[in-house]
């Protein structure tokens, strides 16, 4: 288990609100450290937009609990209907998110049996609760999804790497081949949530200026291309081993891919200015992809059957080396810091997609 700032930070937001509700003689304190656990966001954009949230839900909430204790005290299929509604209206303003703390409210307060007073207490601890996990969350280790995606696309990569590089020769044990994988595709997911972060964050909260809007179509394109690096492994795991072939198909493969790799790691090496100018060609690797494909077609007249499962894997070798040159040209975009792509750099953010 690793003990992450979030964990920490959300045992400071818990002491912090039940210190501030015994300050100001609120009670149950418990509500408030309810709230603030709730309450603690991967980043500071949604831990923002999560307390206006809950600010609004909660305050119709605790509306509608007043109300309905006012005429119905504490009947309890009254504080089920009550719930019921909160959630349609919550689903209704598409505040999702937020109905597992406004349900606390609304429960909090209908135990008052419409007394306004009780009311407004258990609304507050909520909101002393939500403070607190906003507060801890921007003041203590604040969250930086770019800064994290950047680290964590390096350990991501270095994975792949190393099980591209061994599948055509097959030297890694299956069952660790199939840990690595599985470690790969949980490593890729936890990148794409936390580029969906760090767009928020530099979108929403920062300004989205062209620097980077350029800079978020880089990150977004080398998620794409590693993607298409776990495409390849997939189609060598399904076709290329059941397939027609020799060791000199092996070597081939095998050469390409490992050439492919090569010029991934120069592209990454590129983007953080630790490559020479002239330390990798785009069109170099396009040629080179290109006559990787025709010698392949070559052969397929010689012995069409045993080609067809190849020429799948060859496919996805071929796409994986197209992305990393699409890959180089938004680096070198992204460096120049002017309009230099034929394709307007909205167009290009548009046409990219992660799975």
């Amino acid at each position: 288990m690793v003990f992450g700032a979030r964990v920490w930070k959300t045992g400071i937001a818990v002491v912090l609100a039940l210190y501030i509700s015994a300050w100001l003689n609120f009670t149950p304190p418990v509500i408030a450290a309810v709230a603030a656990i709730f309450a603690m966001q991967p980043s500071i954009y949604r831990s923002w937009r999560y307390f206006l949230e809950q600010l609004q839900t909660n305050i119709v909430g605790a509306a509608f609990a007043l109300l309905a204790g006012m005429f119905f005290s504490q009947n309890i299929i009254a504080i089920g209907l009550v719930c019921i509604v909160v959630i349609l209206l919550s689903i209704r303003l598409r505040m999702e998110e937020t109905i597992g703390l406004t349900l606390v409210t609304v429960v909090a307060v209908m135990e008052a049996s419409g007394e306004w007073r009780f009311a407004l207490n258990r609304l507050l601890l909520s909101i002393i609760g939500i403070a607190c996990a906003f507060v801890v969350n921007v003041v203590f280790f604040p969250p930086k999804p770019k800064e994290q995606f950047a680290a964590q696309i390096g350990r991501v990569f270095s994975q792949m790497s190393l099980l591209l590089r061994t599948v055509i020769s097959n030297e890694m044990k299956e069952s660790v081949s199939r840990d690595e994988k599985d470690k790969l595709r949980g490593g890729l997911k936890a990148l794409s949530d936390k580029y969906s972060l760090m767009e928020e964050e530099i979108k929403k909260l920062k300004g989205g200026g062209m620097n980077r809007i350029r800079e978020l179509v880089v990150y977004k394109q080398k998620l794409l291309t590693m993607y298409k690096g776990l495409e390849v492994l997939d189609a060598v795991d399904e076709h290329y081993f059941q397939s027609a072939r020799n060791e000199e198909i092996d070597v081939f493969f095998d050469h390409h891919l490992e050439k492919l790799m090569k010029y991934h790691e120069l592209v990454h090496l590129k983007f953080d200015d630790k490559l020479k100018a002239s330390g990798s060609d785009a069109l170099e690797i396009e040629a080179d992809n290109e006559q990787f494909m025709a010698e392949l077609l070559e052969r397929y007249p010689q012995n069409p059957k045993g080609m067809l499962r190849l020429s799948v894997v060859a496919a996805a070798m071929y796409d994986y080396g197209h992305q990393i040159a699409r890959l180089e040209k938004l680096v070198d975009h992204d460096h120049r810091g002017e309009a230099e792509e034929k394709v307007p750099l909205e167009i290009l953010l548009k046409s990219i997609r992660l799975k």
